[in-house]
């Protein structure tokens, strides 16, 4: 069964005369991402694959958990549609048994809401989801999915 973990970057920088695209993490930033890659290894849930937008915070995020894990980055991710990120999940390679996808609000939030049909009332930097999903990638729908756990940088 596959898993679908859904992180949103960690904190940044307010950005004040600098594109969005470029702000880089935070000092609590940088130790929630690193204490959020503790907690994935801690539970067993380090990724074969992760789809990471080309965003700096999200590199960033990515680069601070310290994972090892076959990374693609995706600028489509970027641009926050949640159908989009549900056609990535969908072509996610299929000897990846754990997928993670580091992302922005207010899109992660919602595509956890729809593969799971529940979600935190809130999905703060940092924050993510873990994700049992029936059958194969490209099987993917919205409601298919099953919320096992939400972990924040406050849990």
């Amino acid at each position: 069964m596959p898993t679908l973990i859904v992180l949103r970057h960690a904190k940044a920088v307010a950005g004040l005369g600098m594109l969005d695209f470029d702000r880089p993490l935070n000092d609590r930033g940088r130790r929630d991402a690193a204490a959020a890659g503790e907690w994935l290894r801690a539970n067993d849930l380090v990724p074969d694959h992760v789809l990471c937008s080309t965003a700096a915070r999200t590199r960033e995020t990515l680069a601070r958990l310290e994972l090892d894990a076959e990374v693609s980055f995706e600028g489509a991710i970027y641009d926050n549609e949640p159908e989009g990120l549900l056609a990535l999940v969908g072509e996610a390679p299929d000897e990846a048994g754990r997928l993670l996808l580091v992302g922005h609000n207010p899109s992660v939030h919602q595509l956890v809401h729809d593969l799971t049909g529940q979600a935190p009332d809130a999905f703060p930097t940092c924050a993510l989801a873990v994700i049992e999903l029936p059958g194969a990638w490209t099987d993917v729908r919205p409601g298919l999915g099953t919320l096992r756990t939400v972990h924040t940088p406050k849990d």
